[in-house]
This record gives structure tokens, C-alpha cells and sequence, in this order.
């Protein structure tokens, strides 16, 4: 990890995980959050961490190497995504806890963030929809909430029914007499023709 964040780039995606495309949108959008509010997010994703370390505890850490002193750190937020493990650990310094309680950090990584992962491993769509909802509530707007997790239950068996199972029985049946018969006829009439070949 370098010693300080770079200026420019608001997003370090060390695991390879976020796209060109949306890499450039998250910074174009993270850099309009920090003009408009003084507020500054920084996204990191690692591909793994030390034995024992935790995304939590790496993004403290990471937080007070590049905002040692707790004036530089103020309007900072650091959001550390592990790819290994899918956790996500979110710093913030003391001007922004104000605008960002605690349960509302907590409901960004651990649904907002986690819904796109859980579902199909879209890191895109996670750090996409987690500035979303930072840009509003660090703005002073109503949080828009984490989304609407939709849980499809396959109510329908994979088993057949039971007209079903009487068909394929009977059809079956039918399939192994004809293999008897045809199994019992043909030799017969092979060794018929074999006798009046050869006579």
C-alpha cells in the first residue's frame, strides 16, 4: 500500500476485482462527492490479507498511515474490501461519523456492499451502489437505505409425479420386453440361416 493516497486516484484496486470502465465512473463520482461536501471516500480492495488481520482492522490501520494526525483524518473515510473473503471494513474520521453513524457504516458494508457479492460477486455494483449512498447521506440527504434483498424460494419439486413415474414405468415395460423378445428371435433366425446356408 502506498504511504499516502494519491490525489487523483480515489480508488487502489490492488485485487483486480473493479472494471476500467467503473474504476474511472467511481472516481469521477468520489472526486464530485469531495468538491461538493469536503467530504473525501477512498475505495481499496486487497486480493489478502495477513494471517489474523481483518478488512476492519487493515482499513484502520491503512487510515492512520495516510491520516496520521486526527486534523488530516477528519473528513477522511477509508472502505477496505477483501476479495478472498468478501469482508468489508469501513474508517472514518471524526467529521464524518457525525454525518455517518455507526449503523449506517455498518448497514453499507454489510448490505448494501454485500448484496451485489452475495448474489453474483459484483464488486462493480457494490462499491457502485455503496457511493450512491455515501454521496447522500455525507451530502446531509435522507439515507436511502440498503436494497431490497429479494429471497426466491423453488417452491416446485424436482421429482416427478406420480402420473408421470406410471408412465415411464409403463413405457419401460414395454422397452424390456421388446429387447427380450428381439434378444431371443434373433440368434433363432441367425442360426437358421446359418444351418440353410451352410446345407
Amino acid at each position: 500500500m502506498p504511504i499516502a493516497p494519491n490525489a487523483d486516484n480515489w480508488v487502489l484496486d490492488d485485487a483486480k476485482q473493479i472494471t476500467r470502465l467503473n474504476e474511472s465512473n467511481l472516481n469521477k463520482d468520489l472526486k464530485k462527492l469531495a468538491e461538493a461536501t469536503g467530504q473525501e471516500v477512498r475505495y481499496v480492495t486487497i486480493h489478502r490479507l495477513d494471517y489474523g488481520e481483518t478488512a476492519q482492522s487493515f482499513s484502520e490501520q491503512l487510515f492512520k498511515r495516510w491520516f496520521p494526525t486526527a486534523e488530516a483524518g477528519a473528513n477522511q473515510t477509508v472502505v477496505v474490501l477483501d476479495d478472498v473473503t468478501n469482508n468489508i471494513g469501513l474508517t472514518s474520521g471524526e467529521e464524518t461519523a457525525a454525518l455517518l453513524p455507526e449503523e449506517i457504516a455498518e448497514s453499507i458494508t454489510q448490505e448494501t456492499m454485500k448484496a451485489p457479492l452475495l448474489k453474483s460477486n459484483s464488486y462493480n455494483r457494490a462499491f457502485s451502489d455503496a457511493t450512491i449512498r455515501l454521496a447522500s447521506v455525507l451530502a446531509g440527504e435522507p439515507d436511502p437505505g440498503p436494497p431490497l434483498i429479494e429471497e426466491t424460494i423453488n417452491v416446485e419439486g424436482t421429482f416427478a409425479t406420480a402420473e408421470e413415474t406410471e408412465e415411464n414405468r409403463t413405457f419401460s415395460t414395454w422397452v424390456v420386453v421388446v429387447l427380450l423378445i428381439l434378444a431371443t428371435v434373433i440368434p433363432m433366425v441367425t442360426y437358421y440361416w446359418y444351418i440353410s446356408a451352410g446345407g
